[in-house]
C-alpha cells in the first residue's frame, strides 16, 4: 500500500522557523509518520515541498502568510492523528520568553515595558525585516538585523538613517555580536578584555574570539556587521562606525577587522580609518595576503589564528590609548621614522621648504597633493612596492602590473594621469639601452618629466649599490632632485622625493656617502619597502572620513537591555546569559496579505506628514 499523503494549510498563522522546525520534528517522530514538511507557504518553500514530494492537494492556494503543513504517512488514519496533534505540539515554547509572561505584540508594547531597551535583535523574514529595523531607529534604538534576503537598497538607507541619528544597524545577515558582554545571535562565551573586533565574518569572528579567550585575553567588544557593508553599494557605514566608537572605548587597547577581501575603495576607507584610530590595529581581510606585516599602527595577518595571536602579543605591547575617535575633521599627518642621520624636524622632508611672506620667499603647502609616482630601476622592489601601496591607493598604474594594478597604456610616452610604478629595467626600456642600474640616462629623463608634471606630489626611486651598478648613482641623480625641487619651490607647490637604498658598506659605491649626498639634495632616504609605503600614505593617501553623529559608548555598556523580534531561541539565549530581554510576538502585518499591507502602509505614510 503507497503512503498517504495530507496536507493542511492554516490561513494567517504565522510561526518563526525555530517553531516550524521543531514541529517538523515532533510530527516526523509520531508512529507511522514517514515524513512531515512545515513551512510558511512563500513560493521557494513550496518548491522545496514539491521537490520533496510533500506539495499535496491545496497547497498551492496557500499564500505566503499561511502555514503549510504536510504529513506522509503509512496509513490515512495514521496522517489524520498526526495533524490532529498540531495544537497541542505549537502550544509547547521551549522556554518562555521575557522576564514575564507578558509577551506583547508590537515593538512599540515591548518597548512600554522595556523602555531602557537601546537594542532590537530582529530574525524576522526578510521581505518584513526593513521595516521593523525602520520602526526601531524611529523609536532611537540600535538594530542587530539578523534577517537575510533584505534588499540592497533597504540595507544602504537602514544604515544611512542609522549613522545620521548616531545608532548601529548590525546586519542585515549579520549572524554574531558580543556587546556589553552579551551575545547576540549565535556567539561563544568569552571573557571580557582589552580587544575589539570589527567584522563581516561571523564564524570568523567567533573563531577569532575564541582564540583570544584561549591565550587568555579577551573581547570588549565584537561588532558584526553582515556580509554586505564592505561592498561599494553600502561603503563600510557600519565599519567606520565601529572602528570610531571602538577607538572611544577606554576598554578597548587594541582593535581587530576582519572580511572577506571589501571593495578596493572600501578598504581604502577602512584603511585609512584604522590609521587614525591611534591604537594598534590588527587588519585580515580573508583569503586575501597581505602585502606587508605591518605599516605604522596598522599588522596585517595572514589568518584568523594569526589575527587573535598579534591582538594578543599587541596589548602586551603597552599601546597608547588616544581615546579619541575618529577626527571630526583632517589631521596633520603623523610623524615619520627618523631616517639615517635625520633629525625630529627635518624627519619628513631632510631640506625644509621656506613658508611664509617676504622678498624671495613662495608660501608652500605643508603637505604635498595629487599623485605618486614610482620610477625603479629594480623590478622586484617596482613589484613589491605596487602590492604595499594597493592598501591604500586605487588604482596604481603600472608597466609591469602586479595583483590589482592597471596596465600603463603606453609607458614610454608617460605615467598618464594617476598614482604609477615604472619599472625602468623590464625589457621594452632596455631595447639597444643598458639597464638602469648601469645607464641612468632614462631615468633621470623620466624623473625631470615627472617631476615637473604638477599633479605630481610624490616621487618614489631606488638606487641600488653593489659590484657591477653604476659607480655613483646618488652623484648623478642629486642634481637632478635638487633642481626638481627647487623648481616646485618656485611654483609654490609641494614636491617630495623618497629614495630607496639598497647595499651595505662593503659596497664600492659607499652606502653612507650615497645616502649623504641625496640627502643633501633634499630627498627623503627610506631603507625598507614599509618605510617608503607608509611615507606614500602618510604623504598622499586618503584623510579619514570625518566621523558623523558618534554612536553612544553607553549604548554598548553592560549590562545590556534588549528587545527580541523574530526568532524566539535568540531571546531565550539573551535570558540564559542574565541579559534583561523581552520577546514580541511579532505577526506578519495583514496577516501576509502582501497587497493589503502595502495599502496600511500608505495609509501610515499619509498619517505622518
Amino acid at each position: 500500500m503507497p503512503p498517504i499523503l495530507r496536507t493542511s494549510v492554516r490561513a494567517g498563522s504565522y510561526h518563526d522557523s525555530v517553531v516550524l522546525m521543531r514541529l517538523q520534528q515532533a510530527l516526523s517522530a509520531l508512529s507511522g509518520v514517514f515524513d512531515a514538511g512545515v513551512v510558511m507557504a512563500t513560493q521557494a518553500n513550496r518548491e522545496i515541498l514539491g521537490a520533496s514530494g510533500l506539495l499535496g492537494e491545496g497547497a498551492e492556494a496557500a499564500g505566503p502568510g499561511d502555514l503549510l503543513i504536510a504529513v506522509r504517512a503509512e496509513t490515512d488514519e495514521a496522517a489524520a492523528e498526526a495533524l490532529a496533534q498540531i495544537d497541542a505540539l505549537l502550544a509547547v515554547r521551549a522556554g518562555g520568553s521575557g522576564e514575564s509572561g507578558y509577551r506583547p505584540r508590537s515593538l512599540d508594547g515591548a518597548l512600554r515595558a522595556l523602555p531602557e531597551a537601546r537594542w532590537v535583535q530582529i530574525s524576522v523574514p526578510g521581505r518584513y525585516a526593513a521595516e521593523v529595523a525602520h520602526e526601531a531607529l524611529d523609536r532611537g534604538r540600535n538594530v542587530f538585523l539578523y534577517s537575510d534576503n533584505v534588499a540592497l537598497g533597504d540595507e544602504v538607507a537602514l544604515k544611512a538613517k542609522a549613522r545620521s541619528f548616531g545608532l548601529f544597524v548590525l546586519g542585515p545577515d549579520c549572524g554574531t555580536a558580543i556587546l556589553g558582554g552579551a551575545g547576540l545571535g549565535f556567539a561563544n562565551r568569552v571573557r571580557r578584555g582589552p580587544v575589539g573586533i570589527v567584522a563581516a565574518s561571523g564564524t570568523g569572528l567567533q573563531a577569532v574570539a575564541s582564540r583570544l579567550h584561549a591565550l587568555g585575553s579577551g573581547v570588549s567588544q565584537a561588532i558584526g556587521l553582515g556580509g554586505r557593508d564592505l561592498s561599494v553599494e553600502v561603503g563600510g557605514i557600519s565599519a567606520l562606525q565601529g572602528l570610531d566608537l571602538l577607538a572611544r572605548d577606554p576598554e578597548t587597547k587594541v582593535l581587530m577587522l576582519l572580511a572577506k577581501p571589501p571593495a578596493p575603495a572600501v578598504a581604502t576607507k577602512l584603511l585609512a580609518a584604522a590609521r587614525a584610530v591611534g591604537k594598534p590595529v590588527v587588519v585580515n581581510f580573508l583569503g586575501k595576503n597581505p602585502p606587508l606585516r605591518r605599516l605604522g599602527n596598522v599588522r596585517f595577518a595572514v589568518s584568523l589564528a594569526d589575527a587573535a595571536d598579534l591582538a594578543a602579543a599587541a596589548v602586551l605591547e603597552d599601546p597608547v590609548d588616544v581615546g579619541g575617535g575618529l577626527p571630526s575633521q583632517p589631521s596633520p599627518p603623523a610623524p615619520l621614522p627618523k631616517g639615517e642621520g635625520g633629525t625630529a624636524e627635518t624627519s619628513l622632508f631632510f631640506s625644509p621648504l621656506p613658508v611664509g611672506e617676504g622678498p624671495g620667499v613662495r608660501a608652500v603647502p605643508a603637505r604635498p597633493s595629487g599623485f605618486l609616482r614610482g620610477l625603479f630601476a629594480g623590478g622586484t622592489l617596482a613589484y613589491e612596492v605596487q602590492l604595499g601601496l594597493q592598501i591604500a591607493f586605487d588604482p596604481i598604474f603600472s608597466n609591469a602590473p602586479i595583483g590589482s594594478s592597471v596596465p600603463l597604456a603606453d609607458p614610454a610616452r608617460g605615467s598618464g594621469e594617476g598614482h604609477a610604478i615604472l619599472d625602468l629595467g623590464a625589457d621594452e626600456f632596455t631595447v639597444g639601452r643598458l639597464h638602469p642600474m648601469i645607464d641612468p640616462d632614462l631615468r633621470l629623463r623620466r624623473l625631470r618629466a615627472e617631476a615637473s608634471d604638477r599633479s605630481v606630489g610624490l616621487i618614489l626611486l631606488d638606487v641600488v649599490l653593489g659590484d657591477g651598478s653604476h659607480a655613483d648613482p646618488a652623484g648623478v641623480l642629486a642634481p637632478e632632485i635638487e633642481r626638481a625641487l627647487a623648481a616646485a619651490v618656485d611654483e609654490a607647490r609641494r614636491l617630495e622625493i623618497a629614495v630607496l637604498i639598497v647595499g651595505t658598506d662593503e659596497d664600492p659605491q659607499g652606502l653612507a656617502e650615497q645616502g649623504e649626498t641625496l640627502r643633501r639634495a633634499g630627498a627623503r632616504i627610506v631603507a625598507t619597502v614599509e618605510e617608503m609605503v607608509e611615507l606614500a600614505w602618510e604623504r598622499l593617501g586618503p584623510a579619514p572620513e570625518p566621523a558623523r553623529v558618534p554612536v553612544p559608548l553607553e549604548d554598548l555598556a553592560a549590562p545590556l537591555v534588549a528587545i527580541n523580534v523574530g526568532v524566539e531561541t535568540f531571546c531565550d539565549s539573551l535570558l540564559a546569559q542574565g541579559i534583561s530581554a523581552m520577546h514580541v510576538d511579532w505577526r506578519p502585518p495583514a496577516g501576509g496579505d502582501e497587497r493589503l499591507a502595502g495599502i496600511l502602509r500608505r495609509m501610515k505614510a499619509r498619517s505622518t506628514k
